[in-house]
């Protein structure tokens, strides 16, 4: 593992445990404000923004953000995006803890199995080809795969939204999801562009002068507006239970084809880590849906086997006291004596 791997790992996983973290701070003091009586953010209140515990979880957000940004200079796109499933993760495990919310038997073997698939995606994650200047970034966006690969993703984009949008959006979850996924591969390449560029910048080139730098930039921001918008729609027609996790396997799909073509990140893999990869990536979107999916569904003990229930008789026991004669026997055992009844009544 070389020193600018270890740096994208490390900043990747502080992303996950910033922006994991942001959002129990911002949620905490929303419900100090709720205790205070006043006006909540979902009724138009603005008073969150006296609370300095929401300003703690925003500068949260914002420091993870920066090192999301960053972990795209230093590592593969196809490890730093299936990372930032650990957010959730943190998430989920600091909310159980300081926000008093249910973490049931599903959530706590969903965060088992993404860190599990985690760490089996860092192990055998692919060692792109080295990316180092915009020059050399430019060479590969002209690359004739990765263009017809952006030709695609335009293509189907628009026809999602102006052919099956109208007609399926309201009713099928994945159209505008697959319009935020399909854009988002773009811009995690036009992130990792401008990342390079940050690194000549601080190194002392004139990156500002390059118009690729500036191109990206633009770029980046258009597809974030898209991502940001079709996002919504689809959360506000949806179940969020429903779109996350559809979501995060639709994107992190998509960006790791997108980083595929553009860097040729699996030409150099042996077989062994080619399937480890796949086989993290799986078993962090088994425990994502896991971690959705029955969020909010109860686990009580009556859920479970007899012989595990507590305050129930175990197996052995229950089969000492079980009739010798099979059941359909007995019925007709039973079906006998009331015949005999009715004959003695008669």
């Amino acid at each position: 593992m070389g020193a600018g791997f270890g740096a994208g790992l490390g900043l990747a996983l502080a992303s996950s445990a910033f922006i994991g973290g942001s959002f129990v701070l911002k949620k905490k003091g929303l419900l100090r404000l709720c205790g205070r009586g006043r006006a909540r953010a979902g009724q138009g209140g603005h008073a969150y923004l006296r609370e300095w515990l929401w300003w703690a979880g925003l500068l949260c957000m914002g420091v993870g953000e920066a090192a999301n940004f960053a972990a795209y200079a230093f590592a593969p796109a196809t490890l730093v995006t299936p990372l930032g499933a650990l957010s959730v993760l943190v998430s989920a495990v600091l909310s159980s803890i300081f926000l008093n919310e249910q973490l049931n038997v599903h959530g706590k073997i969903g965060c088992i199995l993404s860190i599990l698939g985690s760490t089996v995606m860092v192990i055998h994650a692919p060692q792109e080809e080295e990316v180092s200047s915009l020059e050399s970034m430019a060479e590969k966006l002209k690359d004739p795969g990765f263009i017809v690969f952006a030709v695609c993703v335009l293509v189907s984009s628009l026809l999602l939204i102006f052919v099956a949008g109208p007609r399926y959006g309201q009713s099928n979850v994945l159209v505008y999801v697959l319009v935020c996924s399909a854009i988002g591969s773009l811009s995690v390449s036009c992130v990792k562009g401008l990342g390079i560029a940050l690194k000549e910048l601080f190194s002392g080139k004139p990156v500002l002068k390059e118009p690729l730098g500036w191109v990206l930039l633009v770029c980046l921001v258009i597809c974030i507006s898209i991502q940001i918008n079709y996002l919504n729609k689809a959360l506000d027609i949806f179940n969020t239970s429903v779109v996350t996790p559809i979501y995060y396997v639709l994107f992190t799909t998509a960006v790791m084809m997108c980083s595929a073509i553009l860097f040729k990140e699996w030409q150099h893999m042996v077989l062994d880590n080619i399937i480890g990869s796949i086989s993290g990536f799986l078993t962090i979107v088994s425990g994502i849906f896991l971690l959705h999916a029955f969020r909010d569904m109860p686990f009580t003990p009556n859920l479970l086997p007899l012989f595990l229930q507590p305050g129930r008789p175990d197996r052995h026991q229950s089969c000492q006291h079980q009739p010798l004669l099979p059941s359909e026997d007995k019925g007709s055992q039973s079906a006998e004596e009331e015949e005999e009844e009715e004959e003695e009544e008669k």
